[in-house]
């Protein structure tokens, strides 16, 4: 059951957890259609198999591991649309 509770639960917004928990499903969907276990995983990747396992369990992962999970699942380059878009701090520019 679960306990806690975030905004996004009451509000259409975007929040920490949902983006953390819609992450670890595409990562983990990504890993199950390429027929990769977490095992067969940290092992392509380098990453120790209870950092994978606790990635997908809670969404705690360092950037460093992530990345190494991203370029052995073949999808490192996703990581160059991150902030690519200016930050808008006038309406008027928009």
């Amino acid at each position: 059951m679960k306990t806690k509770f975030d905004i996004g639960d009451f509000v259409d917004s975007l929040t920490i957890p949902a983006a953390t928990e819609a992450l670890v499903a595409r990562m983990r969907a990504r890993r199950q259609s390429m027929n990769i276990t977490q095992k067969d995983l940290a092992s392509r990747s380098g990453v120790s198999y209870a950092s994978v396992r606790r990635f997908e369990l809670l969404g705690e992962i360092s950037l460093q591991s992530l990345l190494k999970i991203a370029m052995a699942l073949d999808c490192l380059e996703d990581f160059n649309m991150l902030f690519r878009l200016p930050a808008v701090t006038n309406l008027k520019d928009l």
